[in-house]
């Protein structure tokens, strides 16, 4: 999957991923990370999310790595704030106040680059990727976070019937990618309401990964 096809959706506003409310599985079950104030919480591929408000809201620091600059310009946009921009090698760093999102390709995002993470929040990341890059996806970001804990948030679904993104990650291929490196914990798991696209039954699953 090349960059251009998420160019091409953002452009095209046909970004049916984005949800113009809080995830409730974030609300629900980020206290769960065990965080104080001020914690700084790595969003991969996070788009123009509104889960960086309720984030921010609740007294954290937020930093993002998104391919698409359109997004954050328009995340940066219903913010209210205006961003510092500069040039970080082959990225883009928009700063603010307790933000930091980096604009380009996330395996150009270092650990040096990235600075110091104290969780990671995956609702949109690893399910966007196809399979044969999500175990290059997990390594990078296990690497760059020194295997932070994570907030991740999964769909299960048969891919015969329609295909991603987001694509189908199951507990197995979780366990393949994470288990060397974190406990994993399913918090919850619940079929999505009306189907994923409206047309395919799916579940959606929330796991709690934390170091060993």
């Amino acid at each position: 999957m090349e960059a251009s096809f998420w160019h091409q959706k953002w452009e095209k506003g046909d970004i049916g991923f984005h949800r113009s409310e809080t995830n409730a599985f974030l609300i629900e079950h980020f206290e769960k990370l065990n965080l104080a104030k001020g914690a700084r919480v790595f969003l991969p591929l996070c788009g123009k999310t509104r889960d960086f408000a309720w984030l921010l809201a609740s007294g954290y620091r937020v930093v993002g790595a998104e391919l698409s600059e359109l997004a954050i310009n328009e995340l940066f946009n219903d913010l209210g704030v205006e961003p510092k921009i500069s040039r970080v090698g082959e990225l883009t760093h928009y700063c603010a106040k307790d933000i930091d999102i980096f604009v380009g390709d996330i395996f150009d995002v270092s650990a040096k680059v990235l600075g110091l993470v104290d969780a990671v929040y995956d609702r949109a990341a690893l399910v966007a990727l196809p399979e044969n890059v999500r175990h290059q996806y997990t390594s990078h970001l296990m690497k760059i976070t020194h295997a932070a804990p994570q907030l991740l948030i999964c769909y299960e679904y048969n891919q015969q019937l329609i295909d991603g993104p987001p694509f189908s990650v199951s507990a197995a291929e979780v366990k393949h990618h994470y288990a060397s490196a974190y406990q994993l914990n399913c918090v919850e798991s619940k079929e999505v309401a009306g189907g994923l696209k409206g047309k395919v039954a799916s579940i959606e699953t929330v796991w709690l990964l934390q170091k060993i």
